[in-house]
């Protein structure tokens, strides 16, 4: 940012952003003279308001109105994963999809996790349309004990009660049946998991300003070297110092140089406070695709206890945890297939062997309740129902309860209803008689009687969809990550041979969770890595990184991708090793289009790699604005390995 700081940035932001608005009023008035100007009255608003920067990738929307684009690599799931399948709510039953084996050594040998699903096997008794009634006529009546004449007054800040019952007993007896303190954990209804940071945010973080406040004041975050850009956009405002943690393939390192216990020991206090809680994904990490293990959030968990840190666990992916990621790398390199951890035994079993085989929360080894869960069901029905939960001690959740009631108050009524109907299923008249004999509901929300099976079995089938996928996407971007070429003998002696070139054009770890293949380019093998421009400036890894961009979006590949800029923790890593990746999504275009999108990706990197033209690469890389980005001259199908407004 040219020497200057983030609210630096975003005050002369917002005083230009004033002055456009100005601008435009004034044209806008030409038609109609007599009508004021709006005073500008900016010099009122918050710090907090005038610190928030517009997107800077706002330059690339352009690029999202290509005729017939395909999402490959945005966070938004795939629409025929959701659980609808009309607008008038047919649900799709849990068993629509086939789950994979909960353990590397169940996958058959013969038959290789890329191979399509056998199909699913129906179940008549699930239920196969929503219905939610307008109001309670009869008590007893089995699918009245949710309404819409309750879902659409003014409810409990903590949520609906019935579905805040069942997601109460789903996180307590099921996700995290083993939390350590006494009583276990609370929970409570959030607008997703974004709103749930916000509000985690609004708990934990006393607002800070630069030039007005004291640096000793400043309040800190931890985190991975790499981040979900949301985070940031929501946490910079508050005048929060980002303090990455490294972390190397298995995720963020507990110790050693750079570790999170080198971080906290050997904190500047000229810098601000010692960060006092920590953001992490541990379980499909974003952008980078890792699991955490246990052993290593042991550890990590043990230092935060030490320096009093609270970790904030944000787990939309939990479920989506690959047991054949390690053993398919291994397979598709020709490697060794690589010692496997023992399976995790949980200590109380959740009931259900796929959960139980999934690496565990923080919550796990919670012995303080320092930690705080955000959960979404954005990835498991839709981003757009905008829904989640957080999970944490008692004390925490009422604090929390508190926020809400002066802000969102409850999530939205229809949203809750509908998937309170969804989530539920059918429930045995038993469960259903017990719920509708309590009074109030506060009794309502503490109900533990509801059964489960249904939903699990639709994260499983789940996870086993995206396994699939994942596997696919990979194997086709191991055949293409070196290119070969042919070259001439030097010697008369030679001529019988040829001269054959190997090089390696990314790298990749197969993600061992979540949505997301990370990608590292290797731009210093380029014919042009360091070469002097026109101008004078060398063609360097940034220059490369977006140059490459914009040729895929180029016929005939078409491919969007994440740049790994977007997802770096501050300017310093962007600078030096943030442009180097690209993010790839395996689950947000049908499975017909994977195969095509992944080739077309490999194909435009390698017809990149032979690009020695340095007036090429300096015209790739002029302005998005420009006309250089015929938006509607392209045609056809563009497979978006990137979407920015997703996650």
């Amino acid at each position: 940012m040219d020497g200057r700081s983030y609210h630096d940035e975003a005050r002369v932001a917002a005083d230009a952003n004033a002055a456009d608005q100005q601008n435009s009023n004034r044209g806008a008035t030409t038609a109609s003279e007599d009508k004021p100007l709006p005073v500008d009255l900016s010099h009122h608003y918050s710090e907090i308001t005038r610190s928030r920067l517009a997107s800077k990738i706002k330059q690339y929307y352009k690029l999202f109105q290509i005729p017939g684009i395909a999402n490959l690599a945005g966070g938004l799931p795939n629409v025929r994963f959701f659980p609808f399948d009309t607008l008038e709510a047919q649900t799709a039953k849990p068993e629509r999809w086939t789950p994979t084996p909960n353990y590397p050594d169940e996958y058959p040998m013969s038959s290789p996790a890329t191979a399509a699903a056998p199909p699913p096997v129906d179940d008549p008794a699930a239920p196969a349309r929503i219905l939610v009634p307008k109001e309670i006529t009869d008590e007893q009546d089995l699918v009245k004990k949710i309404d819409l004449a309750t879902a659409l007054q003014y409810g409990m800040a903590e949520g609906y009660p019935p579905l805040l019952s069942w997601v109460r007993q789903f996180t307590r007896e099921h996700l995290h049946p083993n939390v350590p303190y006494r009583d276990g954990p609370d929970v409570i209804l959030t607008c997703g998991a974004t709103d749930g940071y916000s509000k985690t945010l609004d708990l934990l973080v006393d607002s800070w300003s630069e030039g007005i406040d004291d640096i000793r004041d400043r309040p800190g975050m931890l985190c991975e070297t790499f981040i979900f850009g949301s985070i940031l956009t929501q946490s910079l405002p508050r005048g929060l110092l980002v303090s990455p943690v490294k972390a190397d393939e298995f995720g963020m390192l507990a110790t050693g140089e750079g570790g999170l216990e080198d971080v906290l020991e050997n904190w500047d206090s000229a810098k601000g406070r010692r960060p006092h809680f920590m953001y992490t994904v541990t379980l499909g990490h974003n952008p980078t695709g890792i699991v955490l293990s246990i052993e290593r959030k042991k550890q990590i968990y043990a230092i935060c206890s030490k320096y009093d840190v609270i970790i904030v666990e944000d787990e939309p992916y939990w479920y989506l945890q690959f047991p054949s990621a390690a053993v398919e790398e291994a397979k598709s390199r020709d490697e060794p297939v690589p010692d496997l951890p023992d399976p995790y035994n949980p200590a109380i079993s959740s009931g259900y062997p796929f959960l139980d085989s999934l690496t565990p929360s923080f919550l796990t080894v919670d012995t303080d309740g320092r930690v705080i869960r955000l959960d979404t069901f954005s990835k498991t029905v839709a981003p757009g129902c905008r829904l989640g939960w957080i999970t944490a001690q008692p004390a925490f959740i009422e604090r929390l309860t508190r926020i809400t009631e002066c802000s969102t108050q409850q999530p939205s009524g229809f949203v809750q209803s509908m998937i309170s109907e969804l989530v539920l299923g059918a429930q045995p008249a038993a469960v259903k008689s017990s719920f509708l004999s309590l009074r109030t509901s506060r009794e309502r929300a503490a109900f533990t009687g509801w059964q489960m099976g249904g939903w699990v079995r639709w994260l499983e089938g789940l996870r086993g969809m995206y396994e699939r996928r994942m596997n696919r996407m990979c194997r086709l971007l191991d055949a293409g990550s070196f290119q070969l070429k042919t070259g001439t003998p030097l010697r008369s002696a030679d001529s019988d041979w040829g001269v054959v070139t190997k090089t390696q054009l990314f790298s990749y770890r197969w993600p061992r969770g979540g949505m997301f293949v990370w990608i590292k380019m290797h731009f210093e093998t380029h014919p042009l890595w360091q070469t002097p421009g026109t101008g004078g400036a060398l063609i360097d890894g940034p220059a490369l990184s977006l140059a490459l961009l914009m040729f895929l979006t180029a016929r005939p590949h078409l491919v969007l991708a994440s740049l790994g800029a977007m997802f770096s923790a501050t300017d310093e890593i962007r600078a030096d090793v943030g442009w180097a990746y690209y993010r790839l999504c395996f689950a947000a275009v049908a499975e017909d289009v994977i195969d095509a999108s992944s080739k077309r990706f490999t194909d435009g990197i390698h017809k990149f790699w032979r690009i020695k033209d340095v007036k090429e690469i300096e015209r790739l890389i002029k302005p998005p604005g420009s006309d250089e980005v015929d938006v509607e001259g392209l045609s056809g199908e563009m497979a978006q390995l990137s979407t920015w407004m997703g996650c």
